[in-house]
C-alpha cells in the first residue's frame, strides 16, 4: 500500500476549518476506493450492478445506525468506484455532547470495517 507522501500527493482537506463535525445535521459524503479501482461492481444497461463487496458496504452503511445511536443512514448511492451517502446525525439535549461521535470518527469506523471485511473475502 502506498504511503501518504504530501510533498508527492499534495492532498487538502476539503473540511471546513473550525467546524464541528460532530453537531446535529445532514451530512453528504463521497468515498472513494484507491487508485478509482472499481472494487464494488458494474454498470450494465444504466444500472448498477452490485458484486460481493457492493453488497457488503450496503450493509455496513446500514449497520451505522445500530452502532452510533445518533446516526441515521438515509441514502447510499453505490457506483463501481466510489460510494456516496447521506448520514443525519441528531442529538439528544443533556450532556452527551463529549461523547458524541464526529463525521470524521463515524467514517473511520465505516471504512474500517468494510476493509476488514474486504480483506477477510
Amino acid at each position: 500500500m502506498n504511503q501518504y507522501n504530501p510533498d508527492k500527493h499534495h492532498r487538502k482537506s476539503i473540511r471546513l476549518k473550525g467546524y464541528d463535525y460532530s453537531q446535529a445535521g445532514l451530512y453528504f459524503i463521497t468515498i472513494c476506493c484507491q487508485n478509482k479501482v472499481h472494487l464494488f461492481g458494474n454498470v450494465i444497461n444504466k444500472q448498477m450492478i452490485l458484486n460481493d463487496a457492493g453488497k457488503m458496504i450496503e450493509k455496513w452503511f446500514n449497520e451505522l445506525q445500530n452502532k452510533f445511536p445518533d446516526v441515521k443512514c438515509h441514502e447510499m448511492v453505490v457506483m463501481p468506484n466510489h460510494i456516496h451517502i447521506l448520514l443525519l446525525l441528531e442529538r439528544e439535549q443533556g450532556g452527551r455532547a463529549m461523547l458524541a461521535p464526529t463525521i470524521p470518527r463515524i467514517i473511520q469506523q465505516y471504512k474500517g470495517a468494510v476493509a476488514k471485511q474486504i480483506g477477510q473475502s
